[in-house]
């Protein structure tokens, strides 16, 4: 059975930081494109950070030089760094594990992350 567990998730103050982790057990991420996708009350989900199995990484606009998304294959765990948070940050942050090959993908349960003062 695949699992994805997100953990990290919390309420920071603006300007603050936050790492998140997703850890998966059930597939071997080495052959996983991983991603970290949120989404805020009354939006739809949107994609913030991707990482190849090689380690190439893409971010959307909005948090370039905010996020820093990374992986470490032996530990099967998908990390996101935030920093700077701002308020229009606040969502669910959700994990995905996309197969390279067969393009199957599996989803965490979300984390929720809160930027308030």
């Amino acid at each position: 059975q695949v699992q994805l567990v997100e953990s990290g998730g919390g309420l920071v103050q603006p300007g603050g930081s936050l790492r998140l982790s997703c850890t998966a057990s059930g597939i071997t991420l080495s052959i996983y494109i991983m991603a970290w996708y949120r989404q805020a009350p009354g939006k739809q989900r949107e994609l913030v950070a991707t990482i190849t199995s090689r380690g190439s990484t893409n971010y959307t606009d909005s948090v370039k030089g905010r996020f820093t998304i990374s992986r470490d294959n032996a530990k099967n765990t998908v990390y996101l760094q935030m920093n700077s948070l701002k308020p229009e940050d606040t969502a669910v942050y959700y994990c995905n594990a996309e197969n390279a090959y067969s393009r199957r993908d599996f989803w965490g349960q979300g984390t929720q992350v809160t930027v308030s003062s």
